[in-house]
């Protein structure tokens, strides 16, 4: 499908862009994924009032790189940031890599990213704005997001410093009062606590009305409801009579985001954009809870919440629910209300997706499609990818029609019928020779050597003997950002 033109819109302007990235998010974590306990009502809307998809899926199964498959519109076996880091290196996007933003912003938009970016430190090439962003708030190193009461934050390239923070205990459970106010551990002043998540979205909802009356591509990069676990108060859950105080913190930290979607979309309708404005919303990796609770009494939040995925995996892993998100999209006027779709499709065909929008031009390179006719309705002229690959960790993954196989670094391939074995219990490898020679195929093909992380089945000794061919030394430990 070419590019969209702002007559397409009805209202004569290019359609607003927002794209709003949950982290750590579980699929069950929401009420119009099956969630009973946790109040989701605003994210229920845009999936009430919009489309919701079944068989999304992430750049990866972990920040960082999930996060440059969305900007690069790369699988990652191209994408440029394959992990959160090697051996405490963190590596960046470089000014040659082509994102999202840049895509729009030469397409006429003002571009804005809020919360956490993940894909450069301060002194490295690949910061927001210079990947395409005209306003930047928010974490830089995604490790430091794990800190909800940060020293800092960043406002383009100015730290903004929060002294009162000093003596904050992050790691450890801080106390709340009878109330459900929480009393930040460590703190002299709590009062004067800025809850970092409040602070950027509050600069979002700015960046809105300041560019009301021009095509904006905002990107909400929500750090909640990543650990450490902390909610400014226990709101709604204050009082439950439920098993821990952590499993308070994460059903009140999701509600809060709930709310500051309940803002953007209040915002949006009182400025008369609703018609003109298209609203994506996702997790960033898959199944992520496990973990958060592992000092909580009782069940755990998988038991309590029901809400892992419908496969197999977890973050950090290979496996279909390593990568398989919750997502949805609202555009009044555009994308009919009350769909369910079952379109297989991953981060990195945004870019085509808001290129076509927007009515930008798509890098030649990208990996992507663009999924626009499904989300008009137009399912006929929709592109089905053959195959979407990943790899993390040196292990690699393929999802092929119904197929889905994974094959450990150096280690036999798996393949599973995931439509009829969700579960992953059934290798069927030696009933299909002829699949799992088109996946080996597949993983061969997908796979760019990269000079920061070892391919899949290189060994530490051929990797180091590879980056000295190179010219290259050890990559070193840099925590900057």
């Amino acid at each position: 499908m070419g590019p969209m033109t702002s007559e397409c819109t009805g209202t004569g302007r290019k359609p607003n862009i927002v794209f709003i990235l949950s982290d750590d998010l579980s699929w069950g974590d929401l009420g119009c994924y099956g969630q009973t306990k946790i109040q989701t009502p605003n994210i229920d809307r845009l999936a009430d009032e919009g489309i919701r998809f079944t068989q999304c899926y992430a750049g990866n199964s972990v920040c960082a790189p999930s996060r440059s498959c969305l900007m690069e519109g790369l699988h990652p076996g191209h994408a440029r940031v394959r992990g959160n880091a090697y051996k405490g290196y963190r590596h960046a996007l470089q000014l040659e890599d082509a994102t999202v933003a840049e895509v729009l912003k030469e397409a006429g938009y003002a571009t804005g990213l809020f919360g956490k970016w993940g894909l450069a430190l301060s002194d490295q090439p690949g910061i927001p704005r210079r990947k395409g962003f005209d306003e930047f708030r928010g974490y830089l190193n995604q490790r430091k997001a794990h800190n909800y009461y940060p020293p800092f934050l960043w406002h383009n390239e100015e730290r903004v410093r929060f002294p009162q923070h000093e003596g904050f205990r992050y790691r450890e459970q801080s106390p709340y009062d009878d109330d459900g106010q929480v009393m930040p551990l460590g703190m002299k002043d709590p009062a004067k606590a800025v809850y970092s998540f409040d602070y950027y979205t509050e600069a979002s909802l700015d960046f809105v009305r300041e560019h009301r009356d021009e095509p904006f591509f905002l990107y909400l990069a929500y750090t909640i409801p990543h650990g450490a676990l902390i909610a400014p108060n226990l709101a709604a859950y204050a009082d439950m009579d439920w098993p821990s105080l952590r499993h308070r913190e994460w059903a009140a930290m999701i509600t809060r985001m709930d709310d500051e979607v309940g803002n953007i979309l209040d915002l949006i309708t009182e400025l008369g954009l609703d018609d003109d404005t298209i609203i994506f919303f996702a997790s960033d990796n898959g199944y992520s809870a496990y973990g958060y609770d592992r000092d909580a009494d009782g069940p755990s939040f998988e038991e309590f919440f029901d809400n892992m995925g419908p496969t197999k995996g977890r973050k950090g892993g290979s496996d279909d629910g390593s990568f398989r998100v919750p997502c949805m999209a609202r555009w009044p006027g555009q994308i009919q209300p009350g769909q369910v779709s079952d379109l297989i499709w991953a981060f990195w065909d945004f870019l085509p997706t808001a290129a076509d929008l927007g009515g930008g031009g798509t890098p030649d390179a990208v990996d992507g499609l663009s999924i626009l006719p499904t989300l008009l309705g137009q399912d006929g002229d929709q592109q089905q990818h053959e195959f979407l690959y990943w790899e993390y960790g040196q292990a690699q993954a393929v999802r092929m029609d119904n197929w889905y196989a994974r094959r450990p670094s150096g280690g036999t391939t798996e393949l599973y019928d995931i439509l009829q074995d969700p579960d992953q219990a059934m290798d069927l490898a030696g009933q299909r020779p002829e699949v799992v020679g088109r996946v080996e195929d597949i993983f061969e093909e997908s796979h760019r050597p990269s000079e920061v992380w070892p391919s899949p089945g290189e060994s530490q000794e051929a990797y180091a003997q590879r980056l000295a061919d190179m010219g290259l030394e050890p990559w070193s430990e840099n925590i900057d950002g």
